[in-house]
C-alpha cells in the first residue's frame, strides 16, 4: 500500500482529519517507500558492494502537527529491514556500543557500531532529533557518514530546522559538517500546519486525578493510549552531567513515570530541564501527600513542576489529594503554595503545548 493510501485509510476510518500541510509531505514519503522497494543497486568493485544510498527526509515543525504520525506511516508500509527509534535512546545505544568496541582495543570505535547497523537495516527512522549533549555532537558526523556510506536511509522528525541543531553548543563549529551532511543526504521539509492535532485529542480531557486509585490509573492509561495511538513506549535514558534520568515509558514526545521515578532519586533542576526538553507531555503517577517525612522528595517535586511549567509542557497526573491539600504541614509548606497554584493553572484547557523554539 502506498503512503498516500495508508493516510487516506486513516482519514476514512475517522482516526485523522485531512490536513493539506500533512498531505504535502506524503509524496516525499512515498518516494522513499517506492525507492526502497526496488531491487537493491550495489556500488563498489574492489571492496564489499554496498546498497546505493537513497535520499531520506528531515521533517521539522511545531509540536502536535503530525510529524511522528507521518513518519510512522512510512515505517508501517516499507518492506525493508527498518528500525524506528527515539533519537535520545538511539544515541544511548551508540555510546554503549562504542564503549564495548574500545574494550576490545578497537581504535575507531564508531566503525564497528555503524557497520553492525548498516549490515541489518536499510531504513532508520528517528523521532525528535535534537542534540544537546556535547558527547553526541562530537560523534554524529562520523557516525552518520558511515551509515550513509553503508546504504542506510534516514528519516527523522525534529522541532528545529537542521541549522538550529546544537545551537550555541560548545565547539559547535565541529558540529557544522553534520548539519551539511544531513542537508545533503535528506530532503528538508517544514510541516507548517497551523493546527495542533494533539491539542484536539486533549480537548475536554481531565488532567489531574485524585485520589490515587484504580480509576485514576485507568484514566492515565486512557490518556497515554489516546496520545500514542496505543503504543507500548520505550524506556528512555537521558544523560545529564554524567547522570542518567530514566523514563520508564516514552513515545512521540509523551513521557510516563511514577512520582518516585522522578522525585525519589537525587535529581535536580538540570535533570528536569532535560526531561522538559525531551517531552511535550508528561504523565506522573502516584504523587503522595507531602510533608516533613518526605521533604527531599517534595523539594524535588517543586523543582520538577517549575521546569515543566516554564517549558509549557502539558501535565497529566494522579495524586493522593488536590493540589492545595498535597502539602499542608511541615517545612516548605508555605513555599509549596506557588507549586499548588501552578498545578491548578496547568489543568486549564488553555494551557498549551510549547511552540517550536
Amino acid at each position: 500500500m502506498s503512503v498516500e493510501q495508508a493516510y487516506q485509510r486513516r482519514v476514512e476510518a475517522g482516526g485523522l482529519s485531512p490536513d493539506p500541510e500533512q498531505e504535502a509531505v506524503l509524496p516525499e514519503l512515498e518516494r522513499i517507500r517506492r525507492e526502497l522497494s526496488e531491487p537493491v543497486k550495489k556500488r563498489g568493485f574492489f571492496r564489499r558492494a554496498e546498497p546505493e544510498p537513497i535520499k531520506g527526509l528531515y521533517l521539522w515543525g511545531g509540536v502536535g502537527r503530525g510529524k511522528s504520525m507521518l513518519m510512522d506511516l512510512l515505517v508501517e508500509e516499507v518492506e525493508v529491514p527498518c528500525e524506528r527509534r527515539h533519537f535520545h535512546s538511539f544515541m544511548q545505544d551508540i555510546h554503549a556500543g562504542m564503549n564495548e568496541a574500545r574494550k576490545r582495543g578497537v581504535d575507531d570505535a564508531i566503525k564497528p557500531v555503524a557497520e553492525e547497523i548498516a549490515g541489518r537495516l536499510r531504513l532508520l527512522a528517528f523521532d525528535e532529533m535534537q542534540i544537546s549533549d556535547i558527547a553526541d555532537a562530537m560523534i554524529v558526523g562520523r557516525l552518520f557518514e558511515r551509515l550513509f556510506e553503508g546504504g542506510v536511509t534516514v528519516v527523522t522528525t525534529s522541532n528545529r530546522p537542521p541549522e538550529d541543531l546544537y545551537k550555541d553548543g560548545l565547539n559547535r563549529n565541529l558540529f557544522v559538517p553534520f548539519i551539511e551532511l544531513m542537508q545533503e543526504r535528506c530532503t528538508v521539509m517544514q510541516l507548517d500546519s497551523d493546527r495542533d492535532h494533539r491539542q484536539g485529542k486533549l480537548k475536554g480531557t481531565q488532567t489531574y486525578f485524585s485520589p490515587n486509585d484504580a480509576e485514576a490509573r485507568e484514566a492515565l492509561r486512557d490518556v497515554w493510549e489516546r496520545l500514542t495511538d496505543g503504543a507500548e513506549g520505550e524506556r528512555l535514558s537521558l544523560k545529564v552531567k554524567g547522570r542518567e534520568v530514566e523514563i520508564p515509558a516514552f513515545h512521540n514526545g509523551v513521557a510516563w513515570a511514577r512520582f518516585y521515578d522522578l522525585c525519589g532519586r537525587p535529581l535536580g533542576a538540570a535533570d528536569y530541564l532535560a526531561l522538559a526538553e525531551a517531552a511535550r507531555v508528561v504523565l506522573i503517577e502516584d504523587i503522595p501527600r507531602l510533608s516533613r517525612a518526605n521533604f527531599n522528595e517534595a523539594r524535588r517535586f517543586v523543582t520538577l513542576i517549575d521546569a515543566l511549567y516554564e517549558a509549557k509542557v502539558r501535565l497529566f497526573c494522579s495524586a493522593a489529594a488536590s493540589p492545595e491539600l498535597l502539602y499542608v504541614e511541615g517545612e516548605g509548606s508555605f513555599e509549596f503554595e506557588r507549586t499548588a497554584s501552578r498545578l491548578i493553572e496547568m489543568q486549564s484547557e488553555t494551557w498549551g503545548l510549547r511552540e517550536t523554539e
